[in-house]
């Protein structure tokens, strides 16, 4: 049965979301809100001032167990996992072998060399084939655990640590990329301080069993509105933040999609632990001569006030084909519509003008900086 015509699922908010009025639609096989009564603007603008509640329990929660589960999970990902240090995250890329990228995600230290795990969050279209491939790959020298027990909530904005730490006072200490156990409101959690909105924020793995508790005594702090899949997109997209699916997929190496800060030293030529990962000798190549790349993704901002959707196609101001965008709205933050997409390197440059190609009429577009909105996240306190 396909993911299009299997029943859908619900996570352990469902009810929650009902009550809350929220709109449901179907996404990654489930039932998901895409916003609530409010709608998509006002959750937007609220987590960019505030603090919005997100339901991310759609994606994929596994365990990676043994001593050798760093050196193995490093085989499949052109990433340092090996000297990721105990209570650190990082951000990661399973890789096919020609390099195209089957899915982004995060893992997080756990202490796996004293019984312990490395902790791995996947995206939720995604989960079922990623661990079918973790497993496949590396499933003799690991254990491959999944945790379909687990939900996963997500708390974002400038306010959330000010909510979050009125029930676990503990959490104030995390900085990006780093968590811990925690106890809030009764509930067994897992937070990490991290996110996908360029907020500051936690991501919260809690039992399904007590999430529903955890989510409604978040509700109940000030700070805190729930927030859907909607604004979820906006937010991500103005952070410049790839979509899997859209931004990047199977076709796409990292290099392309100029993910090369997500690439450690030590993978790349010369590093200590150079190449090993699938498709490694087609993306050091593209590493080591950025002229062999066909493509390359880029942010853009409409110089009209016309949002530009994803698909669109991308042309030279002479009429020339020469990309595509994969993500484009009107960016609530900035007022300004913007765009995610890729162009043949020579129209790369920050400040080229292009034409984006709307209902057979031309949108002037310009080749930006991302993210668009600046990022918030919190690396501790400075002097």
């Amino acid at each position: 049965m396909s993911l299009d015509t299997a029943p859908l699922l619900t996570t352990p908010l469902n009810a929650l979301h009902l009550e809350l009025g929220a709109r449901m639609v179907p996404f990654a096989g489930y039932s998901m809100p895409v916003q609530y009564p409010a709608g998509l603007m006002a959750e937007h603008l609220h987590t960019r001032s505030a603090a919005g509640l997100f339901d991310v329990s759609h994606m994929g929660q596994l365990r990676l167990v043994g001593p050798d589960a760093a050196a193995a999970f490093e085989s499949l990902m052109p990433v340092d996992v090996i000297d990721l240090p105990v209570g650190k995250q990082r951000y990661g890329l399973l890789l096919n072998d020609e390099g195209g990228i089957i899915d982004d995600l995060m893992f997080f230290n756990r202490d796996y060399a004293n019984g312990g795990d490395i902790f791995v969050i996947v995206n939720g279209a995604c989960k079922v084939g990623d661990m079918a491939h973790i497993q496949a790959k590396i499933g003799q020298r690991c254990q491959v655990i999944p945790m379909p027990e687990m939900a996963l909530l997500a708390l974002q904005g400038p306010q959330a640590v000010t909510a979050l730490a009125r029930l676990a006072p503990g959490v104030a200490e995390l900085v990006f990329m780093t968590g811990g156990r925690f106890s809030v409101a009764g509930c067994d959690c897992f937070i990490t301080r991290s996110g996908y909105t360029g907020e500051d924020g936690f991501e919260i793995s809690v039992p399904s069993a007590q999430a529903d508790t955890l989510a409604r005594a978040l509700l109940e702090q000030p700070e805190v509105k729930p927030v859907g899949l909607g604004a979820r997109n906006s937010l991500r997209l103005e952070a410049g933040l790839c979509l899997y699916g859209n931004d990047i997929d199977t076709t796409t190496t990292p290099v392309e999609a100029s993910l090369n800060w997500a690439m450690q030293k030590v993978r790349r030529t010369g590093g200590a632990r150079a190449g090993g990962f699938p498709g490694a000798d087609k993306i050091l190549a593209q590493l080591d001569n950025p002229a062999s790349l066909t493509r390359k993704r880029v942010g853009l901002i409409a110089l009209e006030r016309i949002p530009v959707r994803d698909h669109t196609a991308l042309q030279s101001v002479e009429g020339a084909p020469i990309g595509e965008v994969t993500s484009g709205l009107l960016g609530p933050s900035i007022n300004q519509p913007v765009a995610i997409g890729y162009v043949t390197p020579e129209f790369a440059a920050l400040g080229t003008v292009i034409h984006a190609l709307v209902r057979g009429k031309p949108v002037r577009m310009q080749v930006a900086a991302m993210p668009f909105v600046p990022t918030r996240y919190y690396r501790g306190k400075t002097a």
